[in-house]
C-alpha cells in the first residue's frame, strides 16, 4: 500500500528559535508558527481560525533558522508529520505531533541587510543581486531521524 507524508505550511514564527544540541553533536532548532484560515459562517460572519504548529529543524538547516527567523517572521516550510510521545516528571503520558522540517523559505525582510548564499557552490557567499524581501531556501543536509534526548524533558 501506498502512502505520503508531506505537509506545506506557511505562517509567522509565535516566538524566537530555540537552537539546541543533540547528544551526538547535531544542532536542532525548534520553533512554533501560527497558521492562520478566514471562512465565512452560514450567517456570513467572518471568522479567523489559527493553529499553533510546532517545527523541528536538523543539522545546517537548524543552524540556518536559529540564526536568521525571529519572532514575528514569515515562514514557507515544507516537511513531514512526526508523532511521539515521552513520560513527564509527574509520571504522566503526552504526545504531540510536529513537522519535520525538510526545507524552510525565509519570507518578508530579515534583520540584516543581506543574506548569504546557502546553497554552498561554486560561489557561495556572492548574492546574485538578491535584496533582503527575496526569500532564501534552506535545505537539511544530515539525517532527519536523529532523535535528541532532550525531547524527554521537554512537553512541546
Amino acid at each position: 500500500m501506498a502512502s505520503l507524508n508531506k505537509v506545506l505550511l506557511m505562517g509567522n514564527l509565535t516566538r524566537d528559535p530555540e537552537l539546541r544540541y543533540a547528544p551526538n553533536g547535531s544542532a536542532v532548532t525548534t520553533f512554533t508558527i501560527a497558521v492562520s484560515r478566514t471562512y465565512n459562517t452560514s450567517s456570513g460572519e467572518k471568522k479567523e481560525d489559527v493553529s499553533f504548529i510546532r517545527i523541528v529543524c536538523w543539522g545546517k538547516l537548524a543552524q540556518r533558522c536559529s540564526e536568521y527567523l525571529f519572532k514575528g517572521r514569515p515562514v514557507f516550510v515544507e516537511g513531514r508529520l512526526q508523532s511521539r510521545s515521552w513520560q513527564t516528571q509527574d509520571g504522566s503520558k503526552r504526545n504531540t505531533i510536529e513537522v519535520i522540517a525538510q526545507n524552510v523559505q525565509f519570507l518578508g525582510k530579515g534583520r540584516t541587510a543581506e543574506i548569504s548564499n546557502l546553497s554552498g557552490g561554486e560561489n557561495a557567499g556572492d548574492d546574485f543581486g538578491r535584496t533582503q524581501n527575496e526569500p532564501v531556501e534552506v535545505s537539511s543536509l544530515d539525517d532527519l531521524a536523529v532523535q535528541s534526548k532532550d525531547d524527554e524533558e521537554v512537553p512541546f
